[in-house]
């Protein structure tokens, strides 16, 4: 497994986050949402240490489970992340 720079981190991080938002705007409209957030945490030391944390905050009409598809979300990043250390 190649080292990655600080640079490719960042990139990496931003795309992952963005695979997660939108994963959960696949699944929500936008009257149910009302914020999101989303951290992803990328480490290099002896392998690529990942963290991704989705939380969100929908709106009290929404019959959305917002822990299911913050769950979702969050394996949608580790997909995208482990797919980029695949290539």
């Amino acid at each position: 497994m190649r080292k990655l720079s600080e640079t490719e981190l960042d990139e990496l991080s931003t795309v992952a986050a963005q695979a997660a938002q939108d994963h959960i705007l696949s699944k929500l409209s936008k009257k149910e949402l009302i914020d999101m957030d989303i951290n992803v945490e990328l480490t290099f030391n002896d392998g690529l240490d990942a963290d991704v944390t989705v939380e969100l905050f929908l709106d009290e009409l929404s019959h959305a489970n917002p822990e299911k598809i913050a769950d979702e979300a969050a394996k949608q990043a580790l997909l995208v992340i482990d797919k980029f250390m695949e290539d």
